[in-house]
């Protein structure tokens, strides 16, 4: 019986999400399977992926045939990898130290790269976040500048004669108080020579 490791659709309309599968290769794509390997959820941002490493190598190694996505979740998560170095460690080339030492680097740089990759994806949302923040606000203060423009009593229109009389009346005035002075001075200077007389 050929056996295949592919996906086997869930979800709603519009939403997937796969269950990686150990099934006969003549069966249905969402049919009768031999085991639940894992999930794979593409909607989420990276995706969400949970596979059983050891049950995954384990049909591998008896001939199971990944379909290619399926192979491709496979070799992100490590499980052609370890398949491949287990296969170094029965032909003699590699002990199980070294197996293990080898796939322990390349699982930790893997969490490396994704953990850099939410890093990004945190960073530009917050980005994006702090730029729409920012247009709101000059959007809050031209609306709020146009309200006060509103607010404001209308002034009155200035004819250009009636400039020109305001700017007569201050110079005259100046000449008017100065009369007013010598008035107040000639006065006294008048009441003192009626006294004499």
């Amino acid at each position: 019986m050929p056996v295949k490791i592919r996906l086997q659709r869930h979800g709603k309309k519009g939403k997937p999400f796969y269950w990686i599968v150990a099934a006969d290769a003549r069966a249905k794509r969402d049919g009768k399977y031999l085991e639940k390997l894992g999930i794979y959820n593409p909607n989420t941002n990276p995706a969400t992926i949970e596979v059983n490493l050891d049950n995954s190598v384990q049909w591998l190694q008896n001939g199971a045939q990944p379909t290619d996505t399926a192979r491709a979740i496979l070799s992100y998560k490590g499980v052609l990898l370890k398949h491949h170095l287990l296969g170094g460690l029965r032909k003699g080339a590699l002990t199980e130290e070294q197996v293990e030492e080898k796939f322990a680097a390349w699982m930790e740089e893997k969490e490396k790269a994704v953990a850099a990759k939410v890093g990004g994806l945190d960073k530009a949302k917050a980005d994006a976040k702090a730029a729409a923040l920012k247009a709101e606000k000059e959007v809050n203060e031209k609306r709020a500048l146009a309200a006060a423009e509103a607010a404001l009593p209308e002034e009155p229109e200035v004819v250009e004669g009636e400039i020109e009389v305001t700017e007569t009346a201050t110079e005259e005035a100046p000449a008017v108080e100065a009369a007013a002075e010598e008035v107040k001075e000639e006065a006294p200077a008048a009441e003192d020579s009626k006294e004499e007389e």
